[in-house]
């Protein structure tokens, strides 16, 4: 029987990881042990704690995990700063899986491709990246550009030194906004970074992290000479509800809980200016 999207499934937070001062990732599991629901890379799930509040966030991990769910999230608010005090064993409720996730078995199929990520950016791709990494023959070369205030707010950074830089056909590319004692790696904004890295124009690129990196970026991906068709990101940020009834992620025509949150930026080119 199909679960009513509406109706939030009781899960247990089984191991809680502090990845950044102010960012830890949850892994959740249903009452009866097993993995909550299925998902595509880029979904998301709506977690709350009863009688605080909910709120929306990326789905972490890959689709090709069998047992659980993790969510890296950011302490930024009320239901987040719940979480971040709770403590392994406890209880949280979620529903899900909503939006239309990265056509990861289609367009990206075949493709290089390049994923640019700021901050808790990298939440939302981390799914996406893991998929490409398990189906590793499906893709072409992987070029991860990621970079923060400091080493420290760095999002799964060991994971990223143990396992994505030692792998075959994927390029780390790190770096943080400041020099600081502990660095001997790149430093300077993302934008810049990609533009100075100098992908190929084929490539497939994914991006996600402040606007206002998104924003340069993108540009400097136009002066690389890339297409918009070929650029995706997403605007998982503006979903509430996540359901398409509270009406408050509705841009001209599109509902971004319903046609998205993932676009590509041709598609976004024609919604109106305030997205």
């Amino acid at each position: 029987m199909m679960r009513d999207p509406l109706i939030p499934a009781v899960g247990v937070v089984t191991k809680i990881r502090v990845d950044t001062p102010d960012v830890k990732t949850f892994r959740v599991v249903g009452l009866d042990g097993k993995k909550p629901f299925e998902h595509i890379p880029g979904q998301c799930a709506m977690l709350s704690v009863p009688g605080v509040g909910e709120a929306l966030f990326s789905i972490t991990s890959s689709p090709t995990e069998p047992d659980f769910l993790e969510f890296s999230i950011k302490k930024c608010g009320c239901v987040t700063d719940w979480l971040h005090a709770m403590d392994e064993g406890q209880q949280v409720t979620l529903r899900g899986p909503y939006g239309n996730g990265f056509p990861v078995d289609t367009d990206f199929a075949g493709k290089d491709l390049v994923f640019v990520a700021g901050g808790i950016g990298l939440a939302p791709l981390h799914s996406v990246i893991n998929y490409c990494r398990h189906y590793r023959d499906r893709y072409g070369r992987i070029d991860i550009v990621y970079g923060s205030r400091s080493k420290q707010d760095l999002v799964d950074y060991q994971e990223i030194l143990d396992t994505w830089c030692n792998e075959d056909g994927i390029n780390v590319h790190l770096t943080i906004d400041r020099e600081q004692p502990d660095w001997d790696g790149h430093v300077g904004f993302v934008p810049n970074y990609v533009k100075e890295l100098g992908f190929d124009t084929s490539s497939t690129v994914v991006m996600c992290g402040p606007p206002i990196m998104i924003k340069f970026t993108l540009a400097g991906l136009m002066e690389l000479g890339f297409a918009r068709e070929t650029i995706y990101t997403t605007l998982e940020l503006r979903m509430k509800c996540a359901l398409g009834k509270c009406g408050r992620c509705n841009i001209g025509s599109k509902y971004v809980c319903k046609d998205g949150p993932v676009f590509r930026f041709d598609q976004l080119d024609e919604l109106p200016d305030e997205y």
